[in-house]
């Protein structure tokens, strides 16, 4: 069975001169929480207008749970999202707001309203005007709007921008409820990495339109440490020198990088020993051991790589 939710094959997206998708793939499996990393204008929300269908596709294909977005409407009753704002109206209450939801989905089912604004902890609200929420209770509001049917997928945009640390941890919990629970699967972007870090199974990392980087996050946990990362010609070779020296400890992380896991170990010395036994050192830097630092340093790669 294939357990792929999402797949965008080679997707292009030009805005007038401005190319805002350029020959962009990725995949996205059932259950994951797939987390979309990239700068102001790196075309992260723009991707997922397409998904949603809010954006005509103009190159490329996205089929999301075996059906090709733009030519089988249906399958997007399977989706929900929450892009740039909240769509909820301040007039109304949280209740209203819900009604509206559920008439506009074809769904008449009072219980269902009544257990999804349980579940995103608005009980007590349901009968306040949007207009008169906090803001990390418009961000709820929104969020239930968004799984009132109950989707498989859910795309959410931003959805922790501007929180306060309470409501951004509150915001984490019911993410990982709706995984765990309801199992459903999410795509989700936020300029908040170390929150994003903290929720995501999988990272896709874009600059300029175009996918720089796929990672997972125990791929992540095992190159992105606090130490000194070597790049050599030959890895075996480098770390049966570190061994006998006593240097470590360390971790062979494939055929050229090695990661001592010192923080405070000076890279001279080291590039030294290695250069003496006729290793190639290519590179030695020092890691920083977080998601922002990573991807920084995508990015600083990214940039000194020719555009096509």
């Amino acid at each position: 069975m294939d357990d792929t939710i999402l797949d965008i094959n080679h997707v292009s997206k030009r805005f007038g001169r401005f190319q805002a998708l350029d020959d962009l793939s990725l995949s996205i499996n059932k259950g994951e929480i797939y987390g979309l990393i990239g700068e102001n204008g790196a075309g992260k929300t723009t991707l997922m207008r397409l998904i949603t269908g809010l954006s005509p596709i103009q190159k490329g294909t996205i089929r999301l749970m075996g059906h090709t977005i733009g030519k089988d409407s249906r399958i997007l009753s399977r989706i929900g999202s929450v892009i740039e704002a909240p769509a909820a109206f301040k007039k109304l209450t949280v209740s209203q707001n819900m009604k509206l939801t559920a008439i506009q989905h074809g769904l008449a089912d009072d219980k269902a309203i009544d257990q999804t604004i349980d579940f995103v902890g608005l009980s007590e609200k349901a009968k306040t005007r949007a207009g008169h929420l906090s803001l990390g209770q418009r961000q709820r509001l929104g969020l239930a709007m968004a799984i009132l049917t109950r989707p498989d997928f859910l795309i959410l945009d931003e959805p922790i921008n501007g929180l306060d640390p309470a409501g951004i941890m509150e915001f984490r919990t019911l993410l990982d409820k709706l995984n765990k629970e309801r199992q459903t699967t999410l795509l989700i972007s936020s300029h908040i990495l170390s929150e994003l870090y903290l929720v995501s199974s999988r990272f896709g990392f874009i600059s300029h339109g175009r996918l720089i980087k796929e990672v997972n996050k125990d791929e992540l946990d095992r190159i992105n440490q606090n130490g000194l990362l070597i790049d050599v010609d030959q890895s075996s070779r480098a770390a049966m020198l570190l061994d006998r020296q006593g240097i470590g400890p360390f971790q062979v992380l494939d055929d050229h990088q090695i990661l001592i896991r010192q923080g405070n170990l000076e890279p001279g010395p080291i590039n030294s020993l290695l250069v003496q036994e006729g290793i190639l050192v290519n590179q030695i830097s020092q890691q920083k051991g977080s998601l922002e630092e990573y991807f920084a340093d995508l990015l600083n790669k990214d940039s000194q790589e020719p555009r096509r």
